[in-house]
């Protein structure tokens, strides 16, 4: 079995240091290298070709947004794990309109990485979990503020179906594949469920998907 490749970047040498210490313990994972900044992210990403690179969104030269959409851009087999001080649902959404697969908070990274690593590298999304609890609390205030129904009620049991995979991180086509149906089936039931729930882009099915709790 070939080991999760890991290429840590953080500009605190002491995080870097905490994350090595963490993830060396599990045998299944090899640390591929180390990036101080952005730029050296992307040039290290696109010399060592790793499985995971973990990415701290404030970033000197070139911040992890930027760095991440680059990365995922030039080989999408790189999956790019965010670490964050911020929970508000702003910055989840750059993160994930740039391509992240996972979303830490840096003060419980180090109860949570193992498992996000683990998690992505299986094609799976992974988030902090007080972030989709956040999430959960902030859409059931809304439904009692503008007194509407929860229109993934709406939805039938293949939309549903669907949007999980979709959020899930899958592809239309491996959906497709799964399902047993053809692309332009999986497309249509995407536009479907996206206009009954008022969805514009992937980030916006995930950041759903987590509110139902569709997705941990």
């Amino acid at each position: 079995m070939n080991p999760i490749r890991v290429l840590l970047t953080d500009d605190h040498g002491v995080v870097r240091k905490g994350l090595r210490f963490l993830l060396t313990q599990d045998p299944e994972i090899e640390i591929a290298g180390e990036a101080e900044d952005g730029r050296e992210a992307v040039r290290l990403a696109a010399e060592l070709l790793p499985s995971i690179v973990i990415m701290d969104i404030a970033m000197p030269q070139l911040n992890g947004l930027d760095a991440a959409q680059q990365i995922t851009k030039a080989n999408p087999r790189t999956a790019v794990i965010m670490l964050s001080m911020y929970s508000d649902e702003e910055f989840l959404i750059r993160a994930l309109t740039a391509g992240a697969k996972g979303y830490l908070l840096k003060d419980s990274a180090e109860a949570d990485v193992l498992r996000a690593v683990h998690a992505v590298a299986q094609g799976r999304t992974y988030f902090t979990p007080s972030i989709a609890h956040t999430l959960l609390e902030d859409y059931m205030r809304r439904l009692q503020q503008e007194g509407v129904q929860d229109r993934y009620d709406l939805l039938t049991d293949r939309e549903r179906e669907v949007l999980q995979l979709l959020a899930e991180g899958r592809s239309n086509k491996d959906v497709a594949a799964l399902l047993n149906l053809s692309i332009h089936t999986i497309d249509t039931h995407r536009t479907n469920f996206m206009q009954k729930l008022g969805l514009h882009n992937t980030a916006e099915i995930v950041i759903f998907a987590m509110r139902k709790k569709i997705i941990a």
